[in-house]
């Protein structure tokens, strides 16, 4: 599979924690997440901003769409919503932090994966408002949520690049360790 289509192999490591239930794969771009969590028997719903890319998911068995933009001041389009999990890759906007939170549902988790300070030195993004400053998702989510996982550093797949990683569960982190 081509890189770009292929999932990321932090979500893959961690979708399966995920309880049964409706998962949000938030800024999906062409969908690389959202396919994965439909094989894996969740409802997704993937929202993204740009239209062109959502239209590749129409049709998609357990694959809902909605074309949102999440940075222009209006509301969050899914207030209320609870998921049994949230997909967050390669995107980074830091107001949406605690809607995150507030949107998991019990035993919920939440999968996060973008680019960190250091990147810059690889390509883009570079600009320090579109990087994580180390340690910034423990501090953002860590309070709120059980870490299950966190890594931060350099990584050569699928291409060289500075990031961070999390994974986090709404409730005990061993409990959802345990979960088959």
């Amino acid at each position: 599979m081509h890189a770009s289509l292929a999932p990321s192999q932090w979500v893959r490591r961690w979708a399966p924690l995920i309880p049964p239930g409706e998962v949000l794969d938030l800024a999906c771009g062409g969908g690389r997440h959202a396919r994965l969590l439909a094989e894996l028997g969740h409802a997704v719903l993937a929202l993204d901003r740009d239209a062109k890319a959502l239209a590749s998911l129409q049709g998609m068995p357990n694959v809902r769409t909605l074309c949102a933009d999440l940075e222009d001041g209006s509301p969050w389009p899914l207030p209320g919503r609870r998921f049994a999990g949230i997909v967050v890759a390669n995107y980074l906007y830091r107001p949406l932090f605690p809607t995150f939170t507030g949107s998991l549902g019990p035993g919920g988790v939440l999968i996060y994966e973008t680019f960190a300070q250091g990147n810059e030195s690889f390509g883009r993004p570079s600009n320090p408002a579109f990087l994580l400053r180390p340690g910034e998702l423990l501090h953002a989510f860590g309070a709120e949520l059980a870490v299950v996982a966190f890594e931060q550093g350099r990584t050569l797949q699928p291409k060289p690049a500075v990031v961070q990683r999390l994974c986090a569960r709404r409730g005990d982190a061993a409990e959802a360790l345990l979960q088959p």
